[in-house]
């Protein structure tokens, strides 16, 4: 059936929840650019068979093959763009270290992408504010204090604090620490917000 490979690329990004990466249908978009091949070039030769014989009943299938090679393409795109969008928001949730289970989720062209932007977010960051430039991938909801209480998951080791202290991250430890100096750790999942 024309444009089911491509609809399933579709149903496949919907069907996985928000902010998860599926991992890379290299498979399925390869078959649905063979797909396209192929009515590509039987749309050609209709075409010069019309334009030499004039057999005008080849238009209406003509037509029907350029709708779907059309509706593949606009399946296709929305694939891949769905799925720099999620990329593009887990540099927001994770930072620049991607979890593993999420790279291997990735192609090779998506990671490079990724290390695109990654630059491109760090350079726009540094030349913020004053001398060290201002992370904006901090505090994503406006805090309500400064320090907040964390709970750490997993041996971490030494955590340097503003003001020059080292404060010794061990599983199950718990400390008051400034928010913007943990939050990534938080996202990283090594700490844990306390709520009393």
């Amino acid at each position: 059936m024309f444009c089911e490979k491509a609809m399933e690329l579709v149903r496949e990004l919907h069907r996985a929840p928000e902010g998860q990466l599926p991992a890379f249908n290299e498979d399925g978009l390869r078959q649905v650019l063979e797909e396209m091949k192929a009515l590509y070039e039987q749309n050609q030769s209709d075409v010069n068979e019309v334009k030499s014989g004039g057999q005008s009943d080849l238009i209406p299938t003509i037509k029907f093959r350029h709708c779907s090679l059309l509706r593949n393409r606009r399946c296709t795109v929305a694939y891949l763009y769905d799925r720099l969008l999620r990329i593009r928001a887990l540099r927001w949730e994770y930072g620049s270290i991607l979890p593993n289970a999420l790279r291997f989720h990735m192609s090779a062209e998506e990671m490079e992408w990724f290390n695109h932007y990654k630059k491109s977010l760090a350079t726009y960051m540094r030349s913020l504010g004053g001398d060290g430039g201002l992370d904006i991938t901090q505090d994503m909801k406006p805090p309500k204090s400064l320090y907040i209480e964390v709970r750490c998951l997993k041996d971490y080791g030494e955590f340097e604090v503003d003001d020059g202290t080292s404060v010794l991250l061990k599983k199950n430890s718990q400390h008051f620490l400034p928010r913007w100096k943990c939050e990534q750790l938080v996202r990283q999942g090594i700490l844990e917000h306390v709520l009393s």
